[in-house]
């Protein structure tokens, strides 16, 4: 329950000053009556003209009468009081309409409850100045030495680590191929067929994923040496849209890869990245969630959500 507003108004007077509004409002009407119906009697042009004048005063007369009235009792109505805290909001529970009436009684009590908490706040916040928080040097020299190091992001991790990571991610996918090669040493790179859809090619610094590059499903990813080629052959029979589409995909990767880091805990950047390129496995198949068509100039929704994973076109995701 809301406590009652105190508005020092007398209410008495109040509907005797409603009423005289009224009554102003009726002999103001009169007035405008009179002017318009003009001298109607059939009589003598100068008997017309001194019934309408006299008829006239009379009008203005009461009308004069009325507002002098409504001025004495506005005097007896009395102001509203200035003690409620917010001023001229108090005039929103005059309002008529019922929705919102109680407006100022809910604003007056979010105002005592900011109140509270500011005063609240004050207390805890002097309560704990008055706390002494300060270190000795040889404290501060001991919190120094227990501080575990910050390991870099450039960690080495065993070859075995990794090929158990990657085969591990294998496992959760059936519909991901992920071959692992080795052609410089430790680096690891990865050939993601997803289902027939298309090719990535994963380059890896140890556990620490450094590029993406993603094919066509029936492109020759094998340069003349038999290893695995990262740049775009100089003839290809794909037709352009497709290509836009890759390269497209390929940007959107390099993307994911600057949003999926958490370089303490790198196995789960993978699982991340590989569960985000999998939701391409229905890059033919799924529509727009924005626009819900399939192409767009010629493209399918490119674009993967890396939270929720849902399909967006390049130009309906900003």
């Amino acid at each position: 329950m809301s406590e009652p507003i105190s508005v020092g108004v007398n209410l008495d007077a109040f509907s005797h000053a409603i009423s005289g509004i009224q009554a102003l409002r009726s002999s103001v009407s009169r007035v405008f009556e009179s002017l318009k119906d003009g001298m109607k009697n059939r009589e003598t042009l100068e008997g017309r003209e001194k019934k309408f004048i006299s008829e006239f005063q009379d009008t203005l007369q009461a009308v004069n009468r009325d507002l002098n009235e409504l001025e004495r009792l506005s005097g007896l109505v009395g102001r509203p009081s200035e003690s409620h805290p917010l001023h001229n909001s108090g005039l929103l529970s005059l309002d008529p309409v019922q929705d919102k009436t109680p407006l100022y009684s809910q604003l007056l009590q979010a105002y005592k409850w900011s109140n509270k908490l500011q005063y609240h706040a004050g207390l805890a916040s002097s309560l704990l100045n008055q706390q002494s928080l300060k270190r000795s040097a040889n404290q501060m020299g001991a919190s120094a030495k227990r501080r575990p190091k910050v390991q870099p992001s450039t960690l080495v991790l065993p070859p075995q680590y990794v090929d158990d990571v990657i085969s591990r991610v294998g496992r959760m996918f059936p519909d991901m191929t992920i071959e692992l090669f080795r052609p410089n040493g430790t680096s690891a790179v990865l050939l993601v067929t997803l289902g027939k859809v298309l090719k990535a090619i994963v380059v890896m610094r140890s556990l620490f994923i450094d590029r993406t590059v993603v094919r066509g499903f029936n492109e020759n990813v094998y340069s003349e040496d038999g290893k695995v080629r990262l740049t775009w052959a100089v003839k290809t029979n794909l037709p352009l849209c497709f290509c836009s589409g890759t390269l497209s995909v390929t940007d959107h990767a390099t993307t994911a890869l600057l949003h999926y880091q958490l370089p303490q805990m790198p196995d789960v950047v993978v699982r991340s990245f590989m569960t985000w390129l999998r939701s391409y496995i229905k890059l033919f198949q799924s529509s727009c969630q924005r626009c819900g068509r399939f192409l767009q100039d010629g493209l399918p929704p490119t674009w993967r959500d890396f939270r929720t994973l849902e399909a967006f076109h390049d130009t309906c995701r900003l």
